[in-house]
């Protein structure tokens, strides 16, 4: 089988990263990424469909925060979270108040925070209880700490599209993180924050390429072109994007029993809208012909390790295991479940399957979501080795006479991915865009 070109990988990544660059859900820049993957997948011979579906996009012409320490205002870096409404232009003052997530959702009371700028350490909420109790005391607004990654600079990240269409939201904001320790310790008192803009409705892209096979069954590939707020995303997910461009360039030609179908969604940084989307409308489908879904994202770190999380059967895994080794490829193996993926929505269609990455820093990358996320960061020869790895797993299973496993999910998982699907998305039924 022809092996991964690292030349066709640096200049697909270049294109993405340098020529487009930030690649918002519903953007002309995303659009113009669809464009050319759609194309690129085009020359290969596979056939290509473009679907659209509604987002919210992020639209925010002006961010000013302000935080008073020593009796003095001080102008400070901030990012509007994806889904979060703005100011309306207009500057909002209110009382600072440090907010532990990780054990002060203990208290029973959270009144104390009605009207207050609440400093939340820690950028994701997971619970939608908790949520619901932030939004009934009526904060002023928040500003987000990702503990994750104690920097300098503050990432972009986004809210739950879910929570912010059952319970609305605060102008929500990410800080960086020692920004906030500096606050705390020069006993930092209150804050401003200015938002000019903020969402509107916009329509994003799925790209669906397909080689077609004699029999039923689909192998379903997939990663995300889109970027959060002011990075050119050249690991996430630049690196799924080619991976799933060069995958297609060594199928191309083959004769596969199974249908492998490769695509790139859009919107994944609101939390895999488009693949959610793709999943309801081709749910049927999906659940009488899914095999297998194999998804990359973040897979390019030049230092680091590879990681897998996998949900299936264990005769699948074993066999997964054994096409990186034969390539010297040997990972970390994860089974739980991960809701933050474009695998996650085919799993709830009972589809087994993977997300593909590479962590540098247990919290994962250290330039997670930063604008510094560059061409620097990745290495085309790793993804490579990746991608000749994944290509003859994706070819043998898409050609083997019978297959040797079953194609489920494991029952033990099954009820929290459900669950997931419920709180996370709005279920089958989804969720209106604001």
């Amino acid at each position: 089988m022809k092996k991964a070109n690292s030349s066709n990988i640096e200049k697909d990544l270049k294109y993405l990263t340098e020529k487009i660059g930030v690649r918002l859900a519903g953007s002309k820049n995303e659009r113009l990424a669809a464009e050319y993957i759609a194309e690129e997948f085009r020359k290969t011979g596979a056939s290509v469909k473009i679907e659209e579906f509604p987002v919210s996009e992020r639209a925010v012409t002006e961010e000013k925060l302000q935080v008073k320490t020593g009796g003095k205002w001080k102008e400070f870096p901030c990012s509007l979270f994806g889904s979060s409404p703005g100011t309306d232009g207009k500057t909002i003052e209110a009382p600072l108040v440090f907010f532990e997530a990780a054990v002060d959702y203990q208290r029973k009371d959270l009144s104390y925070l009605k009207g207050k700028a609440v400093l939340h350490l820690g950028c994701h909420i997971e619970n939608a209880g908790n949520y619901k109790r932030l939004m009934d005391v009526k904060p002023a607004f928040l500003l987000f700490v990702d503990i994750r990654y104690p920097g300098v600079l503050p990432l972009a990240d986004g809210l739950f599209p879910g929570y912010v269409a059952e319970m609305g939201a605060k102008p929500t904001v990410n800080v960086a993180y020692m920004d906030a320790w500096n606050w705390k310790k020069e006993g930092a008192s209150a804050a401003k924050l200015k938002v000019s803009g903020g969402s509107r409705k916009s329509l994003s892209t799925n790209v669906i390429a397909e080689f077609t096979g004699t029999d039923d069954g689909i192998i379903f590939t997939g990663s995300h072109h889109d970027t959060q707020a002011g990075t050119p995303g050249a690991d996430d997910n630049g690196s799924g994007v080619v991976y799933m461009l060069e995958l297609a360039r060594i199928l191309s030609g083959k004769k596969l029993k199974r249908s492998v179908r490769l695509m790139a969604f859009g919107a994944e940084e609101q939390l895999s809208v488009g693949s959610a989307a793709y999943v309801r409308k081709h749910r049927g489908e999906i659940e009488k012909n899914g095999v297998f879904m194999f998804n990359v994202d973040s897979a390019a770190s030049l230092l680091g390790w590879t990681e897998i999380n996998f949900n299936g059967p264990e005769k699948l895994e074993k066999i997964l295991v054994s096409y990186f080794q034969r390539q010297d490829i040997y990972f970390s193996l994860t089974r739980n479940i991960i809701p933050y993926t474009d695998q996650f929505p085919f799993a709830v269609c009972g589809v087994p399957g993977l997300w593909l990455s590479r962590r540098n820093c247990t919290a994962g990358r250290f330039f997670h979501h930063r604008r510094d996320e560059k061409m620097d960061k990745v290495s085309p020869e790793i993804l490579s080795r990746l991608v000749n790895a994944g290509a003859e797993f994706i070819f043998d299973i898409g050609n083997v006479a019978k297959l040797p496993f079953k194609p489920e999910i494991p029952s033990e998982l099954r009820q929290e991915i459900q669950k997931g699907w419920k709180d996370y998305f709005g279920g089958w039924k989804g969720l209106k865009i604001k």
